[in-house]
C-alpha cells in the first residue's frame, strides 16, 4: 500500500540568526553599532512573520519560566499558557512583539505554535518474538511478560475505550485514563482535560488512527469470529489516551507531552493506586511533519522529551512515511534526538508470514546515508497490521481486510492498515515489556538493549559499525527482538 496522509503539514527547522557573542569586538569609532543579540526563531515562525498582519501563537523559551513570563509581559503579549517544567510560555503575539521579545534578557528561542503535523499512517508479534516472550518469560513481578504494571501514553487522534480489543476479563477497559487536548481554533490555546472513561474520543470525520495504534500497543488476547487470534505487543499494559483530534498542530501535541511530564507518576490522579493505574513509562507518537526536516534541539518537543527521559520515561517516534534513497534525510526530526531513551522506528514488512527475514517497507522514511544522526534506531512490523478499528471511521474504512470481533454485534471492528504509525506502537508495547522485566532500567538502558539485540535482517542498505552495534540508514539496527532484548537488559 502507498502512504495515506491525514492532513497537510510543514517541516520545522531552526532559522539561524546572526548574533554577536559576549566576547565580540566593539565597533570602531564612526562605524554602526552592532545589533543587539537576539534569540533564534523557528523556521516555521520566520515564514509566518513575513506576511503576518495580526497575531499568531508563539512559544517563548526562557532560561527559566520566570524569565519567559517577564519577557512576555514586558512586550505586551497575551499569555495563554505555559510549559512550566521546561521554561516555555505560550502567548499570542504580533510581528513587532516577536521581534521585541527576541531581544529580551533570558529569552533563548521563539517557536511557532501553529505548525501543522500529520499522523504517519499507510495501509507481528511473531516476527518480533513478542508473543514468544509473553508466553515463555516472566517479569520481575513473577507474572508473564505482558507489560503488566506499566501504562503507555498514546498521543494520537483518540481512542474508543469500549472497543472489544480493550476489554478486560472483568469487563472494564484497558484504557485507564482518557484525555483530550482542547485547542481554541483562533488562538491555538491548548489545555489537556480528562473526559469520562467510556467516551469515544476518536469519532472525528478522519478518526480511527488512535484506536488502531492503541490496539497495537496493548490489545487484549482476542479471538475473532473467523477464528483468527490477535493480541497487542503488551497485552497486560494499561493505556492512557491523550487525544489531539485528527487536525493536530505542534502546540496540541506538545501540550500532551507536557501533561505526561507533569502526571506520569500518577496518571489517574493521586488517589488511584498504581495497581489500578500504573505509572506511564513510555509514550507513543505516530505523527510529525511531512518530508522530515532538521533536528531542532531548542524546540519545546525536544525539551519535553529530554525532561521525560530524565524522569524515566521513554519516547517512541514513528520515523515517517516519505521513503527515500539516502540522498537526503526524510526521518521525523524529534526522533533524531541522540538522548538515550528517545527512539525512531522504521517499518518492517514480514510479507504476511511472520518471517524475520522480510524487507524494509517502501514508504518507510530513510535518513541521510552520510549522517548517522538522522537514521532510524530500529525497525518493527508496520505493514499490513490488523488491529482495532470501526468501519464508520474514515481511517478504518481505508483498510481492505475488515474483520468481525468476538461478539455477535462486533461487525467490522478490526481492519488492516500500514505505516510507520503501526511500527512505533509495537516498540512502545515492547518497551512496556522491558520495564516489567527490569523496573530499575533507565530509558538509556532500554534503548541500548533494543539496539544491541536487534535482528540484522539483510534487506536494504548495508549495516555500518556504530556505538551500539551495526546500523543502517533505512532500518537502523534491524528488527526488534523482544526475547533477545530482555536478555540484553541483564
Amino acid at each position: 500500500m502507498r502512504p495515506k496522509t491525514l492532513l497537510a503539514c510543514a517541516a520545522s527547522m531552526l532559522a539561524a540568526t546572526a548574533t554577536f557573542g559576549v566576547g565580540a569586538t566593539a565597533p570602531a569609532a564612526g562605524q554602526a553599532s552592532a545589533p543587539a543579540e537576539q534569540a533564534d526563531v523557528s523556521d516555521f515562525l520566520a515564514q509566518q512573520l513575513t506576511g503576518l498582519s495580526g497575531a499568531t501563537t508563539v512559544m517563548v523559551h526562557g532560561t527559566s519560566i520566570t524569565a519567559a513570563r517577564e519577557a512576555v509581559a514586558a512586550t505586551g503579549m497575551r499569555q495563554t499558557g505555559e510549559f512550566t517544567r521546561i521554561g516555555v510560555v505560550i502567548a499570542d503575539a504580533t510581528r513587532s512583539q516577536v521581534e521585541a521579545v527576541r531581544a529580551r534578557s533570558g529569552v533563548t528561542y521563539v517557536e511557532g505554535g501553529a505548525q501543522p503535523i500529520e499522523f504517519f499512517q499507510e495501509t507481528s508479534n511473531t516476527a518480533t518474538r513478542g508473543a514468544e516472550a509473553a508466553a515463555t518469560l516472566t517479569g520481575a513481578d513473577g507474572t508473564p511478560l505482558t507489560g503488566r504494571g506499566v501504562s503507555v501514553a498514546v498521543i494520537d487522534s483518540g481512542v474508543d475505550p469500549t472497543h472489544p480489543y480493550f476489554k478486560e476479563a472483568d469487563g472494564s477497559s484497558a484504557v485507564v485514563a482518557n484525555l483530550k487536548a482542547l485547542c481554541e481554533p483562533l488562538t491555538e490555546t491548548c489545555s489537556v482535560q480528562r473526559v469520562p472513561a467510556l467516551v469515544d474520543t476518536d469519532t472525528l470525520s478522519v478518526g480511527g488512527h488512535g484506536t488502531h495504534v492503541s490496539g497495537i500497543v496493548a490489545g487484549r488476547p482476542t479471538t475473532l469470529t473467523d477464528g483468527g487470534r490477535l493480541q497487542g505487543a503488551a497485552p497486560g499494559a494499561k493505556l492512557v489516551s491523550i487525544s489531539t483530534g485528527a487536525g493536530v498542530v505542534i502546540l496540541g501535541a506538545d501540550s500532551a507531552l507536557n501533561w505526561v511530564l507533569e502526571n506520569h507518576e500518577a496518571p489517574c490522579g493521586a488517589g488511584v493506586p498504581a495497581s489500578t493505574c500504573p505509572p506511564i513509562k513510555v509514550t507513543n507518537n505516530s505523527y510529525g511533519p511531512s518530508g522530515g526536516g532538521a533536528f531542532e534541539p531548542e524546540s519545546a518537543t525536544v525539551k519535553l522529551q529530554r525532561a521525560l527521559a530524565a524522569e524515566g520515561v521513554v519516547t517512541v517516534w514513528a520515523a515517517g512515511n516519505d521513503g527515500g534513497d539516502g540522498s537526503t534525510s526524510l526521518t521525523n526530526p524529534p526522533g533524531q534526538d541522540p538522548t538515550g531513551g528517545i527512539l525512531s522506528v522504521a517499518s518492517y514488512y514480514d510479507q504476511d508470514t511472520g518471517t524475520r527475514e522480510g524487507v524494509v517497507s517502501d514508504y518507510s522514511s530513510r535518513g541521510l546515508a552520510t549522517d548517522a544522526s538522522t537514521w532510524p534506531d530500529i525497525s518493527a512490523p508496520g505493514e499490513n497490521i490488523t488491529s482495532s478499528c470501526r468501519l464508520h471511521l474514515a481511517i478504518c474504512s481505508t483498510g481492505l481486510d475488515a474483520r468481525n470481533g468476538p461478539g455477535a454485534l462486533d461487525l467490522g471492528t478490526f481492519n488492516t492498515i500500514s505505516g510507520t504509525s503501526m511500527a512505533a506502537p509495537h516498540v512502545a508495547g515492547i518497551v512496556a515489556q522491558l520495564f516489567q522485566a527490569d523496573p530499575t532500567a533507565t530509558p538509556a538502558d532500554i534503548e541500548r538493549a533494543l539496539k544491541v539485540s536487534a535482528h540484522p535482517f539483510a534487506d536494504g542498505a548495508a549495516y555500518e559499525s556504530g556505538p551500539a552495534g551495526t546500523t543502517s540508514y533505512d532500518k537502523g539496527h534491524g528488527l526488534v527482538d523482544v526475547v533477545a532484548a530482555v536478555a540484553a537488559l541483564g
